[in-house]
């Protein structure tokens, strides 16, 4: 994904920008006539040489202006304002965007309150930037330069008197543009720290409550919360200090003129028609010189903000396309390991070593072994959310890198060990639509196989109840059974569920399990498991310890040659047999 450049955001909208800019030259064309009007006014005024046909002439053109001004600034206003919220869309849909396709890698070390903060706290200053900062910018310019040319036109020496502040303002917005940009940086990077603790905070509420810990996250919070405020005051303090300057020379040039200028009336080398004119031309480019501090706070900012966003552009997923991707049109589902090592960081220790596996489509292979011992990452290599370091995993003969996402994707119904359920109904985390009707036979076999059926008809809005954040409203064996259904509704040729009934009590259970080896004799089925009672309904069995595959072949057999599972069988038969 190429990074965003303010040059693309501008040719891409030139044509509406185009419009904007006319619009606004026009204002200020129009704005820098005003003065010339004001001062024939005063000039007949002062000969007395006006009456009242003069002064309602004056006047009329005077409200003309005032009508084109207004219409032209509405047309600037919705062509640019309009312009930069059309950026704020595109980036935002950009960034959403490149967001889906980076893969699991990417998420285990970013945290999501800080991409929360660049999806909104750093596009909205880009569009601040992108739009007031650019109009500033224009305007500032246009009005600056012509202002001091419409001075020089009544005087050139008392022009020049007026400009000698300039020199300063130019290099005092050099200095303090760095060292805000530095400033902004380290703002945005503490409101992405405080946005992760609230969210995290939020989310947790119920384990802040339970164990009484509101003191020491409200403590957390101010703490963050000072840092932030701490940034914040720096960044004040060089802001403070930079506009006060800007203010404080653009008040040396007022000073400056009405001295000079005011001798230069007494001396009747301008006429006070022209000193009233100059006047309002130096309080048009007033605006100019304090603007440069505004707009040099815009775009430090909108700077800060686009590199930040730049960052999450740049960052590519380890899961790529290959350059010449195969499909996969009728998928049979047959896995096999080969030499497959893996290890969550470069050269960190390694969850899977040497693994060597063969699973024949329509076959059912159950994976087991002790908590840490690399069950779920085999099956995440399965469905390739990652990439083994060594090895090869392949699908029907085909290593899955060479396949293309999109049709692998779509070979694989997957069920997480945590499942995740969206804030929706029922209906729309099992079928993502929430279209279909209760009565179609996909949805109730889904439902009746994972043991939700009868779950859901005691909710009085059925499938159309709203389960609330991540499933709040559901216990933890319902809101795996959701997420089970949706692994057996969306029905593809390999079905992989991790942990399917590790929350749920034995006798449903074993419904489930029955349910299971009948929808798995369509398809190639992986099933991880601590409850051993699912390994006898597969055709195959391993025993995984330590990343490496210690034992395999079928129950039976497994009950002779591996320890680890006999005695683990031993144990939850005394458990379930137990009173």
């Amino acid at each position: 994904m190429a990074e965003a450049r303010a040059k693309e955001f501008l040719l891409s909208n030139r044509w509406e920008l185009l419009a904007g800019l006319v619009s606004l030259v026009l204002v200020d064309a129009f704005q820098l006539l005003i003065p010339r009007v004001v001062k024939r006014a005063v000039d007949d005024l002062t000969l007395l040489a006006a009456d009242l046909r003069s002064l309602a002439g004056h006047a009329a053109v005077l409200l003309a202006m005032a009508l084109v001004i207004a219409v032209f600034r509405y047309v600037w206003r919705r062509c640019l304002i309009g312009t930069s919220r059309t950026v704020e869309r595109d980036l935002r849909a950009r960034l959403a965007g490149h967001l889906q396709t980076l893969d699991a890698a990417y998420f285990n070390v970013t945290s999501t309150g800080d991409l929360m903060a660049r999806v909104t706290n750093d596009i909205n200053n880009i569009r601040m930037a992108m739009g007031l900062g650019l109009v500033a910018l224009i305007d500032a310019v246009f009005l600056g330069i012509a202002a001091i040319g419409f001075m020089a036109y009544i005087n050139v020496e008392l022009t020049l008197y007026s400009l000698l502040p300039m020199p300063m303002i130019v290099i005092l917005t050099r200095f303090f543009s760095r060292r805000m940009h530095k400033m902004y940086l380290a703002v945005q990077a503490a409101f992405s720290d405080m946005t992760e603790v609230t969210r995290e905070r939020f989310a947790g509420i119920r384990v802040i409550k339970a164990f009484d810990r509101k003191a020491a996250e409200a403590g957390r919070f101010s703490r963050i919360s000072e840092d932030y405020i701490r940034k914040n005051l720096d960044l004040t303090r060089v802001t403070g200090t930079f506009f006060p300057l800007m203010l404080l020379f653009t008040n040396i040039s007022i000073a400056i003129v009405l001295y000079v200028g005011g001798r230069q009336t007494i001396a009747a080398q301008i006429t006070i028609g022209d000193f009233v004119a100059f006047l309002s031309y130096l309080t048009l480019i007033t605006w100019p010189m304090m603007a440069m501090g505004w707009v040099a706070n815009l775009m430090q900012r909108g700077r800060a903000s686009l590199d930040r966003i730049n960052q999450v552009l740049a960052a590519s997923p380890e899961i790529k396309e290959a350059s010449d991707p195969r499909p996969l049109p009728h998928p049979g589902g047959a896995l096999s390991f080969r030499n497959v090592s893996f290890s969550y960081a470069p050269g960190g220790k390694p969850v899977l070593s040497d693994i060597h596996l063969d699973l024949p489509a329509g076959k059912i292979l159950c994976i087991v072994g002790p908590p840490g011992s690399g069950k779920t990452t085999l099956v995440h290599l399965m469905a390739r959310l990652y990439d083994p370091d060594t090895g090869t995993v392949a699908m029907d003969g085909m290593d899955l890198r060479a396949i293309r996402i999109a049709d692998l994707r779509a070979a694989v119904a997957f069920m997480p060990q945590e499942p995740f359920l969206f804030s929706g109904t029922i209906r729309e985390n099992i079928a993502f639509d929430d279209t279909v009707a209760d009565d179609n036979p996909k949805l109730v076999d889904a439902c009746r196989n994972a043991g939700l059926l009868e779950t859901v008809f005691l909710f009085s809005n059925g499938f159309d109840t709203i389960v609330g954040e991540k499933g709040v409203i559901l216990s933890g064996g319902q809101k795996q059974r959701v997420a089970l259904a949706r692994a057996l509704y969306h029905a593809a040729p390999v079905m992989i569920l991790d942990d399917p009934v590790s929350q749920v009590d034995t006798e449903t259970a074993g419904h489930i399990l029955s349910a299971l080896q009948s929808a798995a004799r369509t398809r190639t089925a992986v099933f991880v498991s601590h409850r051993l009672s699912l390994a006898r309904l597969a055709d195959r069995v391993i025993v995984l310890e330590n990343g490496r595959i210690t034992a395999e072949g079928t129950h039976e057999q497994l009950m002779t040659t591996s320890d680890y599972y006999a005695r683990s069988w031993a144990l939850q038969r005394l458990e379930e047999e137990a009173p």
